[in-house]
């Protein structure tokens, strides 16, 4: 199976699998721990954490899982040859 796609079924089907996780759960882990450090570690240390902590939490590892992905499966995405416009060699013109 190949990573590239082209319609967002076929970018979400790509979203819990291969090289989707692989790129994206170091990333999630690592901006995870430091994001739960810094947003939720007095909290945590003194003792005084609620469920909405734990939300909290779990947000805060769920946000860098998703931006990773959506990013590893933007640069992904098939795009289709362009078309030579009628009069040019077909050439790219930068």
């Amino acid at each position: 199976m190949t990573d590239e796609w082209n319609r967002p079924i076929e970018a979400a089907g790509l979203f819990l699998r291969g090289h989707t996780l692989r790129t994206a759960v170091p990333t999630a882990l690592i901006v995870g721990t430091v994001l739960c450090a810094v947003n939720q570690g007095a909290t945590l240390m003194s003792g005084q954490a609620t469920a909405s902590t734990f939300v909290r939490l779990v947000i805060n590892y769920l946000v860098p899982f998703i931006v990773a992905s959506i990013g590893y499966l933007g640069a992904r995405r098939a795009v289709p040859p362009r078309r030579p416009t009628p009069g040019s060699s077909g050439a790219d013109n930068r």
